[in-house]
């Protein structure tokens, strides 16, 4: 096998040969890791995308070789954000250059190498794409494509290109850093705390949050705190069983239970009572259940992101909030940025909005005096009043296909 050389003009290159290797085939993953530590490299393995999007924020390797197939998300879409997010990578596919990965000069060079060591059998690219996987041939690849990686690591700057998420709308600099911040946490097992205004999506955040993690092919089990009664609230939460109280006539299973393996959002944390809090401390801290009626325990694989508009931390010195239970939830706070915050913003969400509500009736423009009015307004109801104001507008419009200023209206502060 072809050596690699660690010292280049006097300067250690390790940082340079390293590689993460992203399939669900175990088997393939220790054949490759061996024979590539042989040459050098210093290798982390993933069986998934959000793994590999992990291990990649960690080590920052040289080159990413992924399979074709990827358990948790869609291979293309996941180089094309590993593309964008560590433009510096090498991307390579178990049997080609990765057709969504970076295209840097040396792509033809890359196909060439492979083909070389394969036998040059097709030029057909699907077709290659489509050849059987042959661990020699991606090692001399790897090892092929290391001293122009090098280089580029040399030239390029290791800058972090954010790009926003597909739940996002806007491109402002505070959800930019909003993305980031959920591309960050969403492949962790931590707690996140989603703080902000009412109405400025915090259920979208903790989608995106699911989304991005490594359980999202398990459940997304969502309960609001603020619409169930007190009373009732401790058995939806943990469950029951059979004549634990009056009407209980079958033992229930629990959002908790319910969760297990996945993530539990719980919405509006702030409006769970003191006595159930303790309660939600101690699964958060053991990762134990008790259904309500039962003397049992379980053990369950949850991991929660709860979402409140109140300053908790405030309410924990005036005594209405667990303190522990706030820095227990807090381990990640998030904090989704008002509307107001992020204005220029609000074309690309009237747009997004009209496109929605011209699903069920017909489309409708919006002329640019309404939207120099839509930009005029505080939005004190965030992005769930943009919505509403919107469409309000659409009705006032009738037959006409283009919203302007006049149907532009907001509800009255008093009456």
């Amino acid at each position: 096998m072809e050596h690699v050389d660690f010292v280049r003009g006097g300067v250690n290159t390790a940082a340079v040969r390293t590689v993460v290797l992203a399939s669900a085939d175990a088997e393939l993953r220790t054949r490759l890791k061996r024979s590539l530590s042989e040459l050098r490299w210093n290798v982390y393995e993933a069986s998934g995308g959000a793994e590999a999007m992990a291990q990649m924020e960690d080590v920052r390797p040289a080159v990413l070789l992924m399979d074709s197939w990827l358990p948790d998300l869609e291979a293309s879409e996941f180089a094309g954000q590993v593309s964008m997010m560590y433009p510096s990578v090498e991307l390579i596919g178990m049997n080609g250059v990765v057709e969504g990965g970076a295209k840097s000069p040396r792509h033809h060079e890359l196909l060439h190498a492979l083909r070389e060591v394969q036998g040059g059998a097709t030029t057909d690219t699907a077709a290659w794409n489509a050849a059987p996987v042959s661990v020699p041939a991606i090692i001399r690849t790897v090892a092929v494509v290391a001293r122009s990686t090098e280089t580029r690591r040399e030239a390029v700057d290791d800058v972090r290109v954010t790009t926003l998420l597909p739940e996002m709308v806007g491109s402002s600099e505070p959800m930019r850093e909003l993305a980031e911040l959920i591309r960050l946490v969403a492949p962790r097992s931590s707690t996140v705390l989603i703080e902000g205004e009412t109405g400025t999506g915090k259920e979208v955040v903790a989608q995106a949050i699911y989304r991005l993690s490594d359980r999202v092919s398990k459940p997304f089990v969502v309960l609001n705190c603020a619409a169930i009664p007190e009373a009732l609230l401790e058995a939806e939460l943990f469950g029951h069983t059979r004549g634990a109280f009056t009407g209980a006539v079958q033992s229930r299973t629990g959002r908790i239970e319910a969760a297990h393996g996945g993530t539990l959002f719980l919405d509006e944390i702030g409006e769970m009572p003191l006595a159930l809090q303790a309660k939600m401390l101690r699964f958060l801290e053991y990762g134990e259940l008790q259904r309500v009626g039962d003397n049992e325990t379980m053990r369950v694989d949850v991991r929660v992101v709860a979402a409140t508009h109140q300053p908790l931390e405030q309410r924990a010195e005036e005594k209405s909030f667990r303190l522990d239970l706030y820095h227990r939830l807090a381990v990640f706070p998030v904090e989704v940025p008002p509307l107001r915050a992020r204005m220029e913003d609000v074309p690309a969400l009237a747009e997004h909005i009209l496109a929605q509500l011209g699903q069920k009736a017909p489309r409708k423009r919006i002329a640019a005096a309404a939207l120099d009015r839509l930009q005029e307004h505080y939005w004190p109801g965030n992005v769930r009043e943009l919505m509403h104001v919107l469409e309000r507008a659409a009705i006032l419009s009738a037959d006409r296909m283009e919203i302007g200023p006049d149907e532009i209206r907001y509800r009255r502060a008093t009456r």
